[in-house]
């Protein structure tokens, strides 16, 4: 399933797509999908990332995991992106929020709808789930990360400490 990679990705320069193309479709993640998702992520993000592609994001938290096909290739379908995500229950005084835990899209598909179609799917189960906010964690420095959320309106906190000790990471949050 993983294609070897020759385009070079797209700069920070270009515009993210407003829209998401007919071509695509969101559907629940299967097994199949969550194999693909290990084989290809470290291909995608050009470095040792799937680790983070932890089972558990399937097995045990896998309901609200969803995957991008692109119905309009030669070959028929074809796996363009995915969204590991859960929902976390609530607990006193906080509702339930809809967390984003990793989310990859193939380099060729970026700025092209792909994470979007995956973050609106996403944030209608939320929302039907009983969230009031969205939340994810990036890493200092990543920029990509950074102006994607802030497109969808997301907002950004860092936080010195938040992985750990001395371990500073951005909070992206969202009301809904």
């Amino acid at each position: 399933m993983a294609d070897r990679l020759v385009t070079k990705p797209p700069t920070l320069d270009e515009p993210y797509s407003t829209t998401v193309p007919a071509n695509l479709r969101v559907r629940p993640m299967t097994k199949a999908d969550f194999d693909a998702v290990v084989h290809v992520v470290d291909q995608w993000w050009s470095g040792p990332i799937a680790i983070l592609a932890h089972p558990v994001f399937f097995y045990e938290l896998g309901k609200h995991a969803r995957v991008v096909e692109d119905f309009a290739t030669p070959n028929g379908r074809k796996f363009v992106g995915f969204l590991l995500g859960f929902i976390a229950p609530p607990d006193e005084g906080r509702a339930a929020v809809g967390y984003v835990h990793l989310v990859g899209v193939h380099p060729e598909y970026r700025r092209k709808g792909v994470a979007r179609a995956l973050y609106n799917e996403f944030t209608a189960n939320a929302l039907s789930s009983g969230c009031r906010h969205l939340k994810a964690i990036t890493t200092v420095g990543n920029e990509g990360s950074l102006r994607f959320h802030q497109a969808l309106g997301w907002r950004s906190t860092e936080d010195d400490n938040y992985a750990g000790f001395g371990r500073r990471r951005i909070v992206l949050t969202k009301d809904l």
